[in-house]
């Protein structure tokens, strides 16, 4: 995995460039950069979500999550290199089913809130799904049996599956905080969803 950090401030990033794993250096701009700083960053709010208090098992799920994230970053800086496999998908596959199987069917969409647990969830949400389509645009740049460093399936299947991860554990959060849903009104009408004049509400 390369050399860990001893000195913080190299000063070789001043022209516009970084370092890879595999010794090469990009442009920071370089769409592979942007997507490790997406995966950096999605691993940024969930260790923002992880300062709330959740219950035991999510807490434990979402650790687990940071160092799979961390090693994603990892893979995707070193091209050609693997470390995320499809156990890691089974994982994410078996925290679904097991978290989903307590929740009630969903008949409308619901609105990122509730709890403020379950509204970082929201928010881990879309970035891991910003992560997703930069992941997505390097593969479509980079080319999935391209030499010789093609980029495999397992990074992108895993962001995909962690971002329905998170939208399930906001759920759980909101009902772990004792509450519920928060419900989009499609019969909001031609108030827009404001309280008419003289309304309680």
């Amino acid at each position: 995995m390369g050399n860990r950090l001893s000195k913080i401030t190299t000063r070789t990033g001043d022209d516009g460039t970084t370092g890879l794993g595999d010794g090469s250096r990009v442009r920071k701009d370089d769409v592979r950069i942007a997507a490790i700083g997406e995966v950096d960053e999605l691993n940024s709010h969930i260790g923002v979500l992880l300062c709330e208090t959740l219950p035991d098992d999510v807490r434990a799920a979402l650790t687990v999550i940071q160092h799979d994230l961390f090693d994603l970053g990892g893979e995707l800086c070193m091209p050609g290199h693997t470390i995320v496999t499809d156990a890691h998908l089974a994982r994410l596959d078996g925290w679904l089913a097991e978290y989903n199987a307590t929740l009630p069917p969903l008949k409308e969409f619901i609105l990122p809130g509730g709890s403020r647990a379950a509204a970082l969830a929201h928010v881990c949400r879309t970035v891991c799904r910003r992560a997703e389509r930069l992941i997505v645009a390097l593969s479509a740049e980079q080319g999935e049996t391209a030499s010789p460093a093609p980029l495999a399936q397992a990074p992108r299947r895993y962001v995909n599956r962690l971002s329905d991860l998170m939208f399930v554990l906001a759920r759980v959060l909101n009902r772990a905080a004792g509450g519920a849903d928060v419900l989009w009104r499609h019969d909001r009408g031609a108030s827009n969803g404001q309280p008419e004049a003289g309304s309680n509400e």
